[in-house]
């Protein structure tokens, strides 16, 4: 089951935590988007983690496309309007910009818990 996360809150205490909760978020989050989409070829979340940390960071990139993808068949799955992100997730992962990535896939997360 999807968890509904505010957004808001998650940022701020990854800002606060100096990034301990945003690798749990990344974690639950990876594991949310797994289950939302049925897709059980995608590495969960804590490998997603590890696979993050043996290559330097490299795999993230990778994860922020594979996100987008699976964020749309989540979206088909539930009769949402459908939006292809992996392209945005996979440049602003490759700029640094992984928070806004991960706020953009909570929030496609938490329509998706609204539309039970």
């Amino acid at each position: 089951m999807v968890q509904r996360r505010d957004i808001a809150v998650a940022i701020i205490l990854s800002l606060v935590t100096c990034g301990i909760y945003g690798i749990y978020w990344f974690i639950v989050m990876t594991d949310d988007v797994k289950t939302a989409s049925s897709d059980t070829q995608v590495a969960s979340g804590g490998l997603a983690f590890l696979f993050t940390i043996l290559t330097c960071g490299i795999y993230q990139v990778y994860w922020g496309y594979k996100m987008g993808e699976l964020m749309k068949t989540a979206q088909e799955a539930k009769k949402l309007p459908v939006k292809d992100n992996s392209v945005l997730y996979l440049i602003l992962n490759l700029f640094g910009f992984g928070i806004i990535t991960y706020a953009l896939i909570q929030s496609d997360l938490n329509a998706i818990a609204d539309a039970k």
